[in-house]
């Protein structure tokens, strides 16, 4: 049994974790959550005097705690530690991030892309345990991917493997990942936010908006109208899962996975999601690679990101 301390970083919270790990699973001891608002400077300081706080409150010392993983959203510089500009995290400019945290607890730090973190998470305890050949995708507030390529993590010549929301999937669309009509512009809560607003205008009988002319909802304001069957809300989840089920059948004929894992939006709606993703993937894929790949939603749930923040170190 080791324990490892993790940090969860993410364009609107970040968590703080503690767990006791071994080869059959984690035990969390203790979880803190804060908003992330303010300077880098000033949310790492927290996250660090949260997390010597917990591992007080766990009657351990320090040097009882084998490292600290930090997760975050790329692009980062994770052999050098550092945090490169995410879109997600304005201001967050080439941040020395593991000297950060190790200076201020006195614990050495390692960063993984979120991705990829979680993508070890889940090769290791969630659904795709025993597999050689598994691709994560993040699903959440933005779009990336973390590759498990003959029964290891694939990381690339600098490390940046996997940023999949920076396809460009059509020539027009919502702007994600700084690039209008990309992957994460259509598959993301971001995004899906984004192209609610953009195309509102087209569905004056729906009720997502209320009584407001355009306006912010959320993927999860989307999800419901759709399930209650609103028009336009149906109409954005069809979009998103064509799109996603595109870009699955790129990678099922490039990669031949045996599984595709993914979290965020589409853990939560997969039943709104999958069933038009499916449509594509049997339409595009080779038969044979598609027969052997399952696209699943995240078994670690909403969990993922603390396991993935232990899984980073």
């Amino acid at each position: 049994m080791k324990i490892f301390g993790g940090i969860d970083i993410g364009g609107t919270k970040c968590a703080t974790v503690l767990a006791r790990t071994s080869k059959n699973g984690a035990e969390f001891l203790s979880r803190r959550e804060i908003p992330t608002v303010g300077s880098y400077e000033a949310v790492l300081d927290t996250c660090c005097r949260n997390l010597l706080a917990q591992i007080a409150g766990a009657e351990l010392i320090p040097g009882a705690v084998e490292g600290i993983g930090i997760s975050c959203g790329g692009p980062l510089d994770a052999a050098r530690g550092r945090i490169l500009s995410p879109p997600n995290l304005p201001g967050w400019d080439d941040v020395p991030v593991t000297d950060i945290v190790a200076q201020k607890t006195g614990i050495a730090a390692r960063l993984k892309n979120d991705a990829d973190a979680c993508a070890v998470a889940e090769w290791k305890y969630g659904a795709g345990a025993g597999a050689q050949n598994m691709i994560f995708l993040t699903f959440g507030t933005g779009l990336g991917a973390g590759l498990i390529l003959g029964g290891g993590l694939y990381s690339g010549a600098c490390g940046m493997a996997g940023e999949l929301g920076h396809w460009r999937m059509r020539q027009t669309g919502a702007v994600g990942y700084g690039k209008a009509g990309s992957l994460e512009g259509f598959c993301s809560g971001g995004g899906l936010s984004r192209t609610a607003a953009l195309r509102y205008a087209e569905f004056p009988d729906s009720l997502l908006f209320g009584t407001a002319q355009g306006g912010s909802v959320t993927a999860k304001d989307i999800a419901a109208a759709a399930r209650a069957g609103d028009r336009f809300a149906l109409e954005l989840m069809r979009e998103c899962g064509e799109v996603f089920g595109l870009a699955a059948s790129y990678l099922i004929d490039l990669l031949n996975p045996e599984l595709i894992v993914a979290g965020g939006v589409f853990m939560r709606a997969h039943d709104l999601i999958l069933p038009y993703a499916q449509a594509v993937i049997d339409r595009e894929c080779l038969p044979q690679t598609k027969s052997l790949c399952r696209i699943l939603p995240s078994a670690l749930g909403e969990r993922i990101g603390d396991y993935g923040a232990i899984c980073a170190f």
